[in-house]
């Protein structure tokens, strides 16, 4: 993504943005097409990912989890190395 991601604010409640610390559904959520916000980092050892939320986020998110959710597998491995690159690159 081209654009910089802005720090945490209290602009951004939990009606506006779509929170997961899980790299699986926010890669498959990228897949989707669903724009990520930032990565907050409040814990060295884990990054909280936060998108966007827009219609039907939460349904495509418990797709994922319940193993239901289906993605083309090239996108979904494209986006796991664009999120991973993120992580270790800031």
């Amino acid at each position: 993504m081209t654009r910089k991601l802005k720090p945490r604010s209290h602009q951004d409640d939990e009606a506006s943005v779509f929170t997961t610390y899980d790299l699986g559904v926010s890669a498959a959520l990228l897949c989707l097409g669903y724009k990520l916000i930032r990565l907050d980092r409040d814990d060295p050892r884990k990054a909280l990912f936060v998108f966007r939320k827009e219609a039907d986020i939460d349904t495509y998110a418990n797709q994922y989890f319940s193993d239901q959710l289906k993605v083309k597998a090239r996108s979904f491995f494209d986006s796991i190395k664009a999120l991973k690159n993120k992580l270790y690159s800031e």
